[in-house]
């Protein structure tokens, strides 16, 4: 693991405000996270596999983990806690954060929740059934829209008000 910050663990202490960790590999809201977070004076934490650019700002910092199965998941979950906001498209990393009480907040802006995970996790089974039923035929998510970057910033800002 590697770090381009001179601090890339901000203070979790319960009187420390809250922090943004991100799930940063395929992430399409980098920007907004940054614009976020320097208006509100947060501290973000990108963790990847591969190394890429970010702004070169205090709040900011970056977190290398090994190319192994799942090492940036693991690390964010580990970090995760009641006064973290946790961005993922991984619902099982979702799951994870949760149960360490994150908000969590997919990049399309809608929010896990610890009500409707359960939900998300079987709809995520089913898909992956009935991928291998149908032999090779694949999709994905709907294309990332202008409406889901907006959603998102009104995501993020309603967690920073309510973490506080």
């Amino acid at each position: 693991m590697t770090t381009d910050s001179p601090d890339p663990l901000p203070d979790t202490s319960p009187s420390a405000g809250p922090r943004i960790l991100v799930d940063a590999d395929a992430c399409p809201v980098k920007e907004e996270i940054y614009k976020v977070a320097w208006r509100r004076n947060v501290a973000v934490v990108l963790v990847s596999n591969a190394r890429f650019r970010i702004p070169d700002h205090p709040l900011i910092s970056r977190v290398i983990v090994s190319d192994s199965f799942d090492a940036a998941d693991d690390w964010i979950a580990e970090q995760a806690g009641p006064r973290s906001i946790v961005i993922t498209a991984d619902i099982l990393l979702a799951d994870r954060c949760l149960k360490a009480g994150a908000v969590v907040i997919g990049n399309n802006g809608k929010p896990f929740t610890t009500s409707s995970i359960g939900g998300a996790i079987a709809t995520r089974a089913i898909m992956a059934d009935l991928r291998a039923v149908m032999d090779g035929i694949t999709g994905g998510p709907a294309p990332f829209a202008k409406a889901d970057r907006s959603r998102f910033l009104q995501a993020l800002d309603a967690a920073l008000v309510r973490l506080g």
